[in-house]
């Protein structure tokens, strides 16, 4: 994989592009692929936004998520673009198997792909030109860099502003995750002195879900939290029916798994849902425990060191037992 600096003087030749994320896009994703992809407009390129699957609806009030391609739901015109595209843009996902159903294709294609990720152990011979940093806060701060670097800081407008801002306040949990370096703080100050209102995409972000959703938390953090403090561990788990009587939607249970580190001397905290195809794990730490290699291990999943995720082929109870045996094991690095 060659470094992305390399692209930078290609930007002015006017070329088919595609830009990609992982399946059920959060905040980091959208806001980065839309992002790029009103940075990328502004040179007459021939642009489209495809997602693996569909997203939360509180993310449609970034410009340009009425573009966006849902791969589910669009396949036939989706792969028709993909056939066409001379770039594609790999954004937030470093392996393409984090895109679902679109894996297939994209793995497929000729064209020159291009990852921009922040995620552990990239598959970088899938990629012509790209940069992996697990040191940044969010793919929204390396677009931010990508915009800069590239020598156009002048072709950032509102629209790019909010998402990208949007992408960083979530991925660190609103500037109190580790990974939150002086770095982004310049950032978000550059994007205040151009005009950015912060306030807006805040509200958009977190004060824009309907009654069911916290009365779904509130029913959740009563009756399916159980607390482990001889192994400093919370562990959090919603069942399919749940899902249906509470009218959970994509993007409801994001920040679930978030909760319980409240909580004074939690160290992990896992949260499984019960989906229809697989039970899906969200795991976050605090300290030295790394997420990553415990997700790896036990969940076929992986992610960052303090915020990672999995998935289990096994029923809900099995699974959630598999995580009980798994902490009891790992209980050294708990204390």
């Amino acid at each position: 994989m060659q470094p992305i600096h390399e692209i930078y003087e290609k930007l002015n030749d006017k070329k088919r592009i595609a830009i990609t994320m992982h399946q059920k896009p959060d905040a980091d994703a959208m806001g980065s692929a839309l992002a790029l992809y009103h940075f990328l407009k502004q040179f007459d390129h021939e642009v489209y936004v495809i997602s693996p699957t569909n997203w939360a609806r509180w993310l449609d009030w970034m410009e340009g998520t009425k573009e966006v391609y849902d791969y589910e739901l669009e396949k036939q015109e989706a792969d028709k673009i993909l056939d066409g595209v001379d770039w594609l843009f790999c954004l937030d996902y470093n392996h393409f198997n984090r895109t679902k159903h679109m894996a297939p294709k994209l793995a497929s294609l000729q064209c020159t792909k291009i990852l921009i990720d922040h995620h552990r152990e990239p598959d970088e011979a899938a990629f012509q030109y790209g940069v992996s940093n697990t040191g940044k806060s969010s793919t929204c701060e390396m677009i931010y860099d990508f915009i800069v670097n590239s020598g156009h800081r002048n072709k950032i407008n509102t629209f790019i502003s909010e998402c990208l801002y949007a992408g960083m306040v979530a991925d660190t949990g609103s500037f109190r995750f580790s990974s939150t370096t002086a770095h982004v703080h310049h950032a978000v100050a550059a994007l205040k002195e151009q005009g950015l209102n912060h306030i807006k995409v805040h509200e958009a972000l977190y004060d824009n879900f309907l009654e069911n959703r916290l009365r779904f938390l509130g029913h959740v953090l009563t009756n399916r939290l159980e607390i482990f403090y001889e192994l400093n561990t919370a562990l959090i788990y919603v069942s399919k029916m749940e899902l249906l009587k509470y009218e959970i939607k994509t993007g409801d249970t994001e920040g679930l798994v978030n909760y319980p580190l409240t909580i004074q001397g939690i160290k992990l905290v896992g949260c499984v849902i019960d989906r229809d195809e697989e039970r899906k794990w969200s795991f976050r730490s605090k300290g030295n425990f790394d997420c990553n290699a415990f997700a790896r291990k036990y969940f076929n999943g992986g992610g960052h060191f303090s915020a990672s995720g999995g998935n289990d082929q096994a029923s809900l109870q099995e699974t959630i037992q598999k995580f009980k045996k798994a902490i009891k094991e790992n209980s050294s690095l708990l204390q």
